[in-house]
């Protein structure tokens, strides 16, 4: 699966996600080899932005290959799983992954 592709699927994901009462949260994805890129997820004031840019300010940043962010986002591969297993690494705040991990699951 390309970048480009994955970007396009989180975005449909978060345009159908409801983030009523939802905190602050920003998260950068950091997609790792021939096919990988990054992007960030923000959830801010009721809304979720997805673009293709690094964030300075993000609660964590998450480091996958895209085969599998895209197992994560369709719910193929557990978040808790793929970390204990090194295909998930987070730097920053792990709460803050966890919780963006459930935001985009489909």
């Amino acid at each position: 699966m390309t970048f480009d592709s994955i970007l396009k699927k989180v975005r449909t994901i978060a345009s159908n996600t409801d983030v009523t009462g939802k905190d602050f949260l920003a998260v950068q994805v950091n997609l790792t080899g021939d096919e990988g890129g990054v992007f960030y997820v923000e959830v801010k004031d009721g809304k979720v932005n997805v673009e293709p840019y690094e964030y300075n300010d993000r609660n964590c940043a998450v480091t996958m290959k895209p085969a599998d962010f895209n197992k994560l986002i369709d719910g193929k591969l557990d978040p808790v799983f793929a970390f204990t297993t090194g295909k998930l690494k987070v730097d920053g705040d792990i709460g803050k992954a966890l919780e963006f991990s459930k935001l985009i699951k489909k």
